[in-house]
């Protein structure tokens, strides 16, 4: 993957997925019926009715869990089998570096347990390498990477920074996958665990796949019970559409990311 080619989908991807987002195109899709309602009365009235009932849908139902828990379900929770860990990558995406730079200390979002998993790993497991793969995925990067973030929360978490390498160019998960490998340079017979969301360990392990540079994973953050839930709605449309947008991103990424050559897989799953 050049530079260019690698700069070009990172641009193509933010920007297409800004106009597809489901709480935002369907609450523009809501506006500009009412809009057309103007002029065009039966045609912005269905726009508007299709707009809301989306939102209501994805707000209150279970679309959000239906596309998550396929994602969440296909790697199983890492348990130690006692063969010896090299290293552990784990992922940006847990950090807000803009908040963090206007206030003065580290915030994180609801993926921070990425961080956790960091600190009790690195004490798990005393004589495994520590890399922290994570640069901005902002379309303007910010003032701080993910990983100055990083750097500022490990004190507090009781862990040396010495004691992690840090990889702050990567500005998705292919990159992350690429740019982790360079770094650490694997040689077989090595087993690395990858941390990272579950909603978006399939994606992940499909591009360090394709990467070469093979992983074991190992998911945190979890979202979901692990079933849907059909009969129970979430209890704010905010909630809802807060799922169902980050699931519909990882599904999107995972055709965009095969079309592209980015995974080794459609939908990647544990070795068989």
């Amino acid at each position: 993957m050049d530079d260019v080619s690698g700069t070009a989908f990172f641009y193509a991807a933010k920007l297409l997925w800004m106009l597809a987002v489901p709480s935002s195109a369907l609450t523009l899709l809501a506006g500009l019926g009412l809009l057309a309602g103007l002029r065009y009365r039966q045609a912005g009235g269905w726009m508007t009715l299709v707009g809301v009932l989306g939102l209501l849908i994805c707000g209150l139902g279970t679309v959000g869990r239906a596309l998550a828990v396929p994602l969440e379900n296909r790697f199983p929770i890492f348990v130690d089998d006692g063969r010896p860990i090299t290293g552990v990558v784990v992922l940006g995406g847990g950090e807000r570096p803009d908040v963090t730079a206007a206030r003065g200390q580290p915030a994180l979002t609801q993926a921070g347990e990425r961080m956790m998993a960091l600190a009790d790993l690195s004490r798990r497991y005393p004589e495994a390498r520590i890399v922290f793969s994570g640069g901005s995925g902002d379309l303007e990067r910010p003032p701080l990477s993910e990983a100055d973030v990083v750097r500022m929360v490990l004190p507090q978490l009781g862990v040396d920074p010495a004691r992690v390498a840090f990889e702050a160019a990567s500005r998705n998960t292919a990159e992350n996958a690429a740019l982790s490998r360079a770094l650490v340079r694997p040689t077989p017979g090595e087993r690395w665990l990858l941390v990272t969301s579950a909603l978006h360990m399939p994606r992940a392990m499909g591009s360090f796949a394709a990467a070469g540079f093979p992983v074991t994973a190992y998911p945190v953050d979890y979202r979901t019970a692990g079933t849907v839930q059909w009969t129970r709605p979430f209890a704010r449309v905010s909630e809802g559409l807060e799922m169902t947008d980050a699931a519909l991103r990882e599904w999107i990424g995972l055709v965009a990311y095969r079309l592209t050559g980015r995974t080794d897989a459609l939908f990647p799953g544990p070795a068989s």
